[in-house]
């Protein structure tokens, strides 16, 4: 098998970052086809309460998955870092001991979301109307949750070493499957939300499988090897010190949309409908900036290891602007063909008109989000992953909630709830960008100081 990995420490900084990031995108862009893929067809073909059930989930349901997204993201900092440090023997006993961990975790994390789905749906205030069939969609969806940790870790290895193209490749074999389940198992057999999840399921097991053998079969140095399996303390304790705070800020966030959740579930199944497929049309919009943020952070973290800071602030540079213009060519024509976008999920006139106020209320902030997460990339890549947590907490949480309480309590409106999002944002990106740079004038003064406390 040919070698796939990518050294990002030479050559032209725009045609790597372009290269690599350019899969990533694709890649988002077929998961979030059919994730929405499910709702379309929920929407279409079952129901007003059922598109209701599945949409009101993904917040509860990335409670966990965000989880295992933040610790793969992180432990590919220090992927990327041995891998560009050309340290073959650390590499390889940091890939098989976060694959070991995050078996052993997913398996864990999998019976628990299965047990508390109950006070999950009662947490977020889930009507009477919704609440059967949003639990058994989260009960089987609860199943894949192992699976996609495992790929999330496995594919975090392959983005570190600079193989964005497999994982792209899998996410579209996964997506066509999924799609074509949801078609047999909804349209066909009729089995309404159990079929939907069901889909899902063995679409993320196929994701699995495919990455897994991707990496058993490499002739790199990032070779899986089952025999080798086991979780190295002194390795464990890196992984967890670079993961778990992204874990944690994906976990605390998921927690805080499930409060947000509470907010729209008060205004009945139209709204909680038409906004869950405005969440959706924001992922769509979201997925440039965490491709270019994954880009980030594997770029900045192997120039790092092979000791070329000065690549680093060129590196972001560029990933800004190129995010700067995708936002531009990507928002606008959604903010104007919104109501034509959000009509793909359902034809309810309530519906409808939250989802459209929603979209369009959120899509000129979509440049901020992307500053803030470049930035946060670039930060996880020089291994600072606990103030990427902090800031992102203090704004998307702290904030968003403070907001929500004051503006609610004036005007309970729901349109508050749109604006908090972009706020939160706003916040995390102005603490974000100012300890970057923060961050760069104390690395530069320590650079200046070193020579003469040599001398």
């Amino acid at each position: 098998m040919k070698k796939t990995s990518m050294d990002m420490t030479e050559g032209s900084i725009l045609r790597l970052i372009a290269v690599f990031s350019f899969p990533l995108l694709m890649g988002q862009l077929f998961q979030n086809l059919y994730n929405s893929v499910d709702s379309i067809i929920v929407g279409q073909f079952v129901g007003i309460t059922a598109l209701a059930a599945v949409t009101s989930c993904s917040d509860i349901s990335m409670l966990l998955v965000g989880f295992f997204n933040g610790l793969s993201v992180g432990a590919g900092v220090l992927f990327s870092r041995y891998f560009g440090a050309k340290n073959n023997d650390l590499l390889h006993r940091s890939i098989h001991t976060a694959i070991a961990f995050c078996l052993l975790l997913g398996v864990a994390m999998t019976a628990a979301g299965i047990l508390l789905t109950p006070q999950l749906l009662r947490l977020v205030d889930c009507p009477p109307d919704v609440y059967g069939q949003a639990s058994a969609y989260l009960r089987i969806y609860f199943v894949g949750v192992l699976f996609t940790s495992l790929y999330n870790v496995g594919s975090g290895v392959l983005r570190a070493v600079g193989d964005s193209r497999s994982p792209f490749i899998y996410l579209v074999i996964s997506s066509v499957t999924n799609i074509a389940l949801d078609l047999i198992f909804v349209v066909l057999l009729r089995l309404d939300v159990y079929g939907v999840a069901i889909a899902t399921v063995i679409a993320q097991m196929c994701s699995v499988a495919l990455v897994f053998r991707r990496l058993m079969r490499a002739q790199d140095v990032y070779r899986l090897e089952l025999r080798d399996l086991r979780i190295d303390k002194k390795i464990l304790v890196q992984v967890v010190s670079l993961g778990l705070p992204t874990a944690i800020q994906s976990a605390i966030i998921s927690s805080s949309n499930l409060f947000v959740q509470r907010y729209v579930n008060a205004f009945g199944s139209s709204a909680m409908a038409g906004i869950g497929v405005g969440k959706k049309v924001d992922k769509f919009l979201m997925m440039i900036s965490q491709a270019l943020g994954w880009t980030s952070t594997t770029f900045v973290s192997q120039n790092l290891g092979a000791g070329k800071r000065g690549r680093v602030s060129a590196g972001i540079r560029t990933c800004v602007l190129l995010g700067a213009a995708a936002m531009l060519a990507i928002g606008i024509p959604i903010y104007i063909f919104a109501p034509m976008v959000v009509r793909l999920f359902t034809k309810n006139i309530s519906a409808v008109s939250y989802g459209v106020d929603m979209v369009r209320v959120m899509s000129p902030f979509y440049i901020v989000n992307m500053l803030n997460t470049v930035f946060a990339g670039a930060i996880r890549g020089y291994g600072k992953s606990q103030a990427v947590m902090i800031s992102s907490i203090m704004g998307m949480v702290v904030m968003r909630q403070i907001f929500l309480a004051i503006s609610m309590s004036i005007n309970h409106s729901v349109v508050n709830v749109y604006y908090g999002f972009p706020l939160g944002w706003a916040c995390s990106m102005v603490l974000t960008v100012g300890y970057y740079f923060l961050m760069l004038k104390k690395e530069r003064r320590t650079t200046l100081q070193a020579p003469a406390a040599g001398g």
